[in-house]
């Protein structure tokens, strides 16, 4: 499979301990979308279906990012400019 770059990585704090996780790809968003999220929201279904509009060609690949942060802050993590280690 070949990986989208969808632009600069967005890197999440995922807990209060400081785990981070890095997303340079939407392939890669997309899979924590559907299998490590930890809220089913009407955020993150509106990131999944903006990440497959866009990995489809029928979307740009800037809205499946927007989608996707909007949904990062109500499932509750933060944005951070720290590389992951």
């Amino acid at each position: 499979m070949i990986e989208t770059h969808w632009g600069d990585p967005i890197t999440l704090v995922l807990s209060p301990e400081g785990g981070i996780q890095k997303f340079s790809t939407i392939e890669q968003a997309s899979y924590w979308l559907r299998k490590k999220w930890p809220v089913a929201n009407q955020d993150r279904i509106f990131a999944l279906a903006q990440i497959d509009a866009a990995m489809h060609c029928l979307a740009p690949a800037g809205a499946a990012r927007t989608a996707f942060i909007s949904a990062a802050k109500t499932a509750g993590f933060n944005r951070t400019t720290q590389a992951p280690i």
